[in-house]
């Protein structure tokens, strides 16, 4: 059996790859976030790849002591390559303070997927879902995963372990 690994996006090669894999997963690589839109793969990234195959992306963007994750898809779900690549983000922002995202409020997976690798609730922007809606991205549907209405954003946080040596 092949064994995961990662290696750091290259658009030249990946571009047109994981372009169609967020177009698949997460309604394109525009992502509406925090009263902006972002592009998922105009900043860094990680690919995660089962033998040659590339299977996951994780994109990020890294302000001061900040790392935020601007997306992350992988294919098959449920196999580890969504906790390669937050593994593979943590080792690669050492010294920064913390790790965060944004999610909606029906996406009831991200959430048990982010909480059970230690990532907490951070901030709730309710209404957030519906101004995007409104302003930046209108083919934002009203009605998320599993019927529930699609209105707020939810910020997690990972916070990064700091050097706890005692100088003396």
């Amino acid at each position: 059996m092949t064994a995961l690994s990662a290696r750091r996006y290259d658009p030249a090669t990946d571009e047109q790859w994981a372009e169609a894999l967020l177009a698949t997963m997460l309604a394109g690589r525009l992502q509406a976030r925090r009263g902006e839109l972002v592009d998922a793969l105009g900043v860094p990234g990680i690919v995660a790849l089962h033998g040659l195959e590339r299977v996951g992306l994780l994109s990020y963007d890294v302000t001061g002591v900040d790392c935020e994750v601007v997306a992350l898809a992988a294919t098959p779900r449920h196999t580890g390559v969504g906790t390669l690549l937050l593994d593979a983000l943590r080792a690669h922002v050492e010294g920064r303070r913390r790790v965060w995202l944004i999610t909606t409020n029906d996406n009831l997976d991200a959430l048990r997927f982010y909480q059970r690798r230690g990532f907490r609730l951070a901030a709730l922007y309710p209404g957030a879902v519906d101004e995007a809606r409104m302003q930046l991205k209108p083919g934002i549907p009203s009605v998320g995963a599993y019927g529930i209405a699609l209105r707020d954003e939810i910020e997690l946080e990972f916070v990064l372990p700091t050097d706890t040596t005692i100088t003396r």
